[in-house]
């Protein structure tokens, strides 16, 4: 069955309910635009998981240049500083900008900013939302205003499964719910569909989240940048649950250390300790538990008795667990938690394919490098979405498509692919383990099936990976540990993936000739 959507026409459409998706949509308010999310608003956007908060020198101490230079150091040579000058300049005002739509921040009583510390910020400059549940805030605060904002179109139970394209100009989106197929004609589409956690067996994103929105550009002929640096997250919960449960590092910014089962605190000599980049912290328990130790985080002296009131989420699901952070240590392990890839942007949010926009964790806008420093990406995700719409706006509606029938794609399931990745792309890699992971993948991306579009962008994030022979930011390689003299972004269309992944496994023997 295919619905009309002849009311919807011409008009811009963003795919994706996350901060990025919703913030796109109410910049360009009073312009009507078509909001497409897959679950109702909020249900599995990692926006709303978000603890640590939203970076801004906002500080009597503090300057954007200083926040520049602290982000360039954690991207490990590969951020662009035009983009993450321009980006962290306007920090300020996203702040204020939330504030004016609702978002309760958390101040002093003398009305200033309450500011955290996290790893590798020079100053205090994390602006928080109810402690630890800042991403809740933000999003409870920018639904409500997507809910009564008469301009946009809301299709909560929608799933964008294709863009289609033509001469490399968006002419419209095939999109499916519970009752069939949805054809929407437009030359403005935004892509805000966040990270890629889901791909993976242990990530702090929601299991919905597996790099839909790059599929979708692949499909479309888009290039895709930095696909490689895949930020783990060093202090997960280490339970059953999934997603797993994110112990912010505002914890460690509190004074908070990690420990063994000994009580060894492992990273003490380490520069930075444990407020070192994130990357650095994530080998380090990485190694240690490889090693055959435990992992945990321990705040019984710092933060303390304050831990309840401090972080009442991360408190609430310890307490679940039998554990009380104040007299307990807490189990924790690396997971995936932040793509810094993603589909190739430039200032204002356009993709290589024209009437293609993307916005926050799906695209790559050059503000992370290698390595995203911490609660940037809240920020770029706000920062963004204005400039986003600005340039939508500048384009305004052509004409309208003759869009012809076409077959669509299956609803996309991970499961298969989980293991996969877990296994070949995890916080240590090497050649041999990424080339097992294109062997896998390669047959799967080129098949028509509901793992195809995740085995797509898994295998272009080994493909990526296996060509980068150093070590970087969140891409490191045991047989490559060093870094190489100069960095350079290394970008991907589906086209070429798929035919570097056949070379390479053209090239790797068989089972069967291995053995004789």
């Amino acid at each position: 069955m295919t619905t009309d959507m002849s009311s919807l026409t011409g008009r811009p459409v963003i795919i994706g309910g996350g901060a990025a998706g919703l913030m796109t949509a109410l910049c360009l308010a009073p312009e009507p635009v078509v909001l497409l999310s897959k679950s109702p608003l909020g249900a599995e956007a990692s926006s709303m998981w978000a603890q640590g908060g939203l970076a801004a020198a906002v500080g009597e101490d503090d300057t954007p240049a200083l926040h520049f230079t602290d982000t360039i150091a954690a991207g490990a040579g590969l951020c662009d500083e035009a983009a993450a000058w321009r980006i962290v300049h306007e920090a300020p005002a996203a702040v204020e900008r939330l504030t004016a739509l609702g978002v309760a921040f958390d101040r002093r009583p003398d009305g200033s900013w309450r500011l955290g510390l996290e790893a590798a910020h020079g100053r205090k400059r994390i602006v928080h939302a109810t402690g630890d549940g800042t991403g809740r805030e933000i999003m409870r605060a920018l639904i409500a205003a997507v809910r009564r904002t008469p301009s946009i179109t809301l299709l909560e139970g929608v799933e964008a499964r294709r863009l289609l394209v033509e001469d490399n100009a968006v002419r419209g989106v095939l999109a499916a719910n519970d009752r069939g197929v949805l054809t929407l004609s437009t030359n403005r589409v935004v892509i805000a569909t966040g990270g890629i956690g889901g791909l993976f067996a242990d990530s702090t994103n929601p299991g919905g989240c597996f790099g839909q929105g790059l599929a979708l550009a692949a499909h479309a002929g888009a290039k895709l940048s930095d696909l490689e640096f895949v930020q783990f997250h060093p202090t997960a919960f280490d339970g059953p649950s999934r997603p797993m449960p994110l112990l912010t590092e505002a914890i460690r910014g509190d004074g908070a250390v990690l420990i063994d089962e000994t009580g060894l605190r492992f990273m003490a000599d380490e520069p930075g300790a444990e407020l070192a980049p994130r990357d650095i912290v994530a080998r380090a328990v990485w190694r240690h538990r490889a090693a055959g130790h435990r992992t945990f985080l321990d705040a019984r002296k710092n933060p303390g008795a304050d831990f309840p009131q401090r972080y009442p989420v991360i408190s609430a699901f310890c307490k679940m667990a039998g554990i009380d952070p104040a007299n307990d240590p807490i189990p924790i392990r690396p997971a995936v938690h932040y793509h810094m890839g993603g589909i190739a942007v430039d200032g204002e949010g356009r993709s290589s394919v024209q009437g293609l926009w993307a916005c926050g964790e799906a695209a790559r806008t050059g503000l992370h490098g290698a390595n995203r420093l911490a609660s940037n990406s809240l920020m770029e995700a706000i920062v963004c979405a204005r400039w986003v719409a600005e340039s939508i706006d500048g384009l305004g509606a052509g004409p309208r498509a003759m869009l012809r029938d076409r077959a669509h794609a299956a609803p996309a399931d991970p499961a298969i692919v989980r293991p996969i990745l877990t296994q070949g792309l995890g916080v240590l890699r090497d050649r041999d383990g990424i080339a097992r992971a294109i062997r896998s993948l390669h047959p799967l991306a080129r098949a028509q099936s509901t793992a195809s579009d995740a085995a797509l962008v898994g295998l272009m994030i080994a493909v990526a990976a296996i060509r980068r022979e150093e070590s970087r930011g969140g891409h490191f390689r045991s047989d490559f540990p060093e870094s190489a003299p100069s960095a350079q972004s290394l970008s991907l269309t589906r086209a070429n993936a798929l035919a570097t992944a056949r070379d390479i496994v053209e090239s790797i023997p068989s089972a069967r000739s291995a053995k004789s």
